[in-house]
């Protein structure tokens, strides 16, 4: 068990007290409306409870077949704090600063929203609800990057505990350099008791990846008496009125009800005086409709249904003008996006083209049923479908009904969809596929392939995380034959590519973006592929060669020579090569932004340190000068 427990009474009593199922439930359901009068003889039990499980995240560094670097390491007490440095024992996005969004791969969003960009995230449970007090983030490396943190509470809705955006910058926790440090943000009071926790995190700012080594919340725990259990109905109204969320201009958004009240409609029925009729006519419900729906069409999702409320005008023009939702972006509002949304939206979709409902669904706020539903009505106008890290794909084979509802797709992300019984053969009615991204999924080899000879045009290929069995050297092959116009390969952990595959993929001679970070493992000495992949490919941006075993300094200089459009080069880990070659590297690739030399134990520091000085080019360096690499995983 994770939790501490602190009695407190209000006699000062120590004795704690056993509650029965049912008035557990109305206990955690009252906690936020008590008054004295209500539970003037109440306990009060302070819990300090470290984070029992993993619901969700977004990406990881680690592999689901290891425990080094994953989500799930956040779990229980601290293992390393207060020590500082990268652990494998702790937990670690992928991603860090700004680099993955000035590569050729990236992505930009849909329908730019008014809202922080938020780059990853994490759910965690803990085994009590309780009203939280504070929660305490333990960062073991690189802190800072977390902005965000939400409560998911008993009542079904999500409630924003913190938000960055929203404090001063006095109040903002002083960073110190190289030191661990435990998160303890000023909490907004929570309306409810709550088990599970959300944080977001915004990388762009990070020198390095973030790493959480643990997890702590504490919160309150009452036990009422009688008397404050007659009050549930009230309390209960109490929770749900103090919830002011998106969610409630979204449901009186549903029916086109407006925000008048009847006095406002009532004084606007008086006669107007002659100043009154001059402003009158020139108020913005009167503007040509073409005027508005060009004004409209510059508003993001939020602001069309707050502007659907204002008058049964703007309600007409937000809800049947169907080429204001071109692009529907509803990862930004992950938190109330539900069933009755897509019922909303799918009205008002008849010309959608680009949709992303990353993020959406926790908890079966959206089922495969209203996901299907949308895309039977929707599906045959949409070019650019996300639906990364989405619960309702998991279940009702929602991916056959994309091959038969959405044949003009051009762009498909499905980030760790990973159902019981997964399935792929709907996706392979799809012919026109430019960028596919299908990170840490559970695809098979055969799959694959057959979506691959289906899709010669595909421009944008990401099978990171791919599981073991899945034969990288056949992909390889056949990317070589058939998809000729690859810009951008991901290939991140695939530990089955070899030589023969790598050969293969020097056909793809538009490269622009290669990811083969600990590939080629297996192989004592890969060097010779590496050097006619780079022959090959002269248009190279970003390559990534982390921890491949067996390269050295005569790989290096080909880089150098063949290399000259390169930005970003990672080659954390790789021990055979020398500061001399290193130096040949930032003088001849003069583009070069980004050089990851992260545990290269035989490059000197005194010469990294001037390097820094003399070029513009973000060098990596791991904390300890001659520290462990980061093990296999």
């Amino acid at each position: 068990m994770l939790s501490d427990y602190s009695q407190l009474s209000s006699d000062g009593d120590e004795s704690s007290s056993c509650l029965e199922e049912e008035d557990e439930e109305i206990l955690f359901r009252l906690s936020s409306g008590l008054d004295k009068e209500q539970v003037g003889d109440r306990k009060c039990v302070i819990i300090n409870q470290y984070a029992q499980d993993v619901i969700d995240f977004s990406s990881q560094y680690g592999s689901d077949t290891s425990i080094s670097y994953t989500a799930y390491n956040v779990t229980g007490k601290p293992s390393k704090y207060p020590d500082y440095g990268d652990f494998p024992e702790s937990f670690a996005f992928r991603t860090y600063g700004p680099w993955w969004k000035r590569a050729p791969s990236s992505r930009t969003e849909f329908h730019q929203q008014d809202y922080y960009p938020i780059d990853d995230y994490l759910v965690v449970r803990f085994e009590e609800p309780v009203v939280p007090e504070s929660i305490k983030v333990f960062e073991t490396y690189n802190p800072g990057a977390i902005v965000r943190l939400w409560a998911y509470t008993l009542e079904g809705s999500w409630f924003c505990l913190w938000d960055q955006a929203q404090e001063s910058p006095d109040e903002n926790q002083p960073l110190e350099t190289n030191k661990a440090r435990v998160f303890l943000p000023k909490l907004n009071p929570a309306p409810g008791p709550t088990r599970y926790i959300r944080l977001e995190f915004n990388h762009k700012n990070l020198n390095y990846s973030t790493q959480l080594d643990a997890i702590l919340m504490i919160g309150k725990k009452f036990v009422p008496s009688l008397s404050a259990r007659i009050g549930l109905q009230k309390n209960r109204e109490f929770i749900r009125k103090g919830e002011e969320t998106f969610q409630e201009f979204l449901r009186s958004g549903y029916n086109g009800s407006s925000l008048e009240s009847e006095e406002d409609s009532g004084s606007r029925s008086e006669t107007p005086t002659r100043m009154d009729s001059f402003e009158l006519e020139l108020t913005l419900d009167k503007l040509p409709y073409d005027v508005l729906f060009k004004i409209m069409n510059f508003l993001d999702l939020k602001s069309l249904f707050r502007c659907g409320q204002v008058c049964s005008s703007f309600y007409c023009i937000v809800s049947a003008s169907s080429l204001l939702y071109a692009e529907v972006n509803l990862k930004p509002y992950w938190n109330c996006s539900d069933g009755r949304l897509l019922q909303t939206l799918k009205k008002r979709c008849a010309y959608t083209k680009k949709l992303d409902l990353s993020w959406c669904g926790l908890f079966n706020k959206i089922t495969a049923y209203d996901f299907k539903d949308f895309v039977s009505e929707c599906g045959s106008t949409l070019t650019h479908l996300r639906l990364d890290s989405c619960k309702f794909l998991t279940t009702g084979n929602c991916l056959d009904i994309l091959g038969t509802k959405c044949p003009n797709l051009r762009e498909l992300s499905l980030q760790n969809y990973q159902p019981e019984s997964p399935s792929f053969s709907g996706l392979f009615y799809l012919h026109n596929l430019e960028r596919l991204d299908l990170t840490r999924t559970f695809i098979d080899t055969q799959s694959l392939l057959k979506i691959l000879v289906n899709n010669p045009n595909l421009q944008h290929l990401n099978i990171a995380f791919c599981p073991l069995d899945v034969n990288m050297d056949d992909v390889a092959i056949q990317l070589g034959k058939t998809n000729l116009a690859l810009v951008s390969l991901d290939m991140w952990k695939s530990h089955s590519l070899t030589s023969r595959g790598l050969q293969a993929l020097s056909s793809c001679h538009l490269l622009e973006e290669v990811d083969f970070g600990w590939c080629l493992r297996e192989e004592p000495s890969p060097g010779e592929a590496i050097r006619n992949f780079v022959k090959s490919c002269p248009h190279l941006k970003k390559l990534f060669l982390a921890a491949i075993r067996g390269l050295g300094d005569r790989d290096l200089e080909v880089i150098s020579h063949c290399c000259r459009n390169l930005e970003q080069l990672d080659l954390m880990g790789i021990q055979g090569i020398s500061t001399e070659m290193c130096y040949r590297i930032l003088c001849q690739c003069r583009r070069l932004k980004l050089l990851d030399l992260s545990f290269c134990d035989n490059l000197d520091n005194l010469q990294i340190g001037l390097w820094r000085e003399c070029f513009e080019v973000d060098i990596k360096r791991s904390l300890a000068d001659f520290g462990p690499q980061r093990s296999e995983f």
